[in-house]
């Protein structure tokens, strides 16, 4: 069964779990299972239209699903899937540092 790393931003949701076993044959499938058992994770990874959210970056093994064939990029029996939310800001005064304003 693959297995889905969580980071440590979608713990919560996951009961504390940083990797969950998860059912199906491709990312996609994964991911929903994903969404089946913790629904409380489903907003953070789905947006109003049903699709994944730009921000998740989701990686099998090395390899980003968006070289792969994306949702549709199959998976394996042992294979890791790791979600990987883009984070993006800091402080004000860490952009004024860098002169971002």
């Amino acid at each position: 069964m693959p297995s889905l790393l969580i980071p440590t931003a979608l713990r919560a949701f996951t009961d504390g779990k940083s990797e969950v076993d998860a059912e199906g044959c491709t990312v996609g499938a994964l991911v929903s299972s994903l969404a089946d058992a913790y629904p409380d994770i489903r907003q953070h990874l789905y947006g109003e239209d049903g699709g994944l959210r730009p921000f998740i970056n989701i990686y099998v093994g090395e390899d980003s699903i968006k070289g792969t064939g994306g949702l549709d990029t199959p998976v394996a029996e042992g294979d890791s899937v790791m979600l990987v939310p883009a984070i993006a800001g800091g402080s004000r005064r860490a952009r004024a540092t860098r002169g971002d304003r």
